[in-house]
């Protein structure tokens, strides 16, 4: 998958509004109401990674979680970023 360019970043972005930018990553933080849930958000994180071929940084704290993406293979952020983050905030919100 090819590495998109800044023009095209910005505008996955708009798509995915609480996430954000840093250099070649993009991540967002979810807020649960307590551990358990935000470790059912993480399983079902895992398994649509899973499925997509397309694994994040998962960061753990408490009711807290992080997940960061980029595309290792292609140096840099590619579609296939924004569409599990798009897949990663139905999930949180679900």
């Amino acid at each position: 998958m090819a590495r998109l360019a800044s023009v095209q970043i910005k505008e996955s972005l708009r798509a995915v509004p609480q996430w954000r930018r840093r250099a070649s990553i993009i991540s967002r933080k979810f807020e649960f109401a307590n551990f358990v849930v935000a470790m059912k958000f993480v399983n079902a994180v895992a398994r649509a990674a899973e499925k997509a071929c397309h694994h994040p940084d998962i960061y753990v704290r408490w009711n807290k979680v992080t997940l960061a993406l980029t595309t290792h293979d292609a140096g840099g952020l590619t579609e296939k970023d924004f569409a599990l983050a798009a897949k990663f905030d139905q999930l949180a919100s679900s």
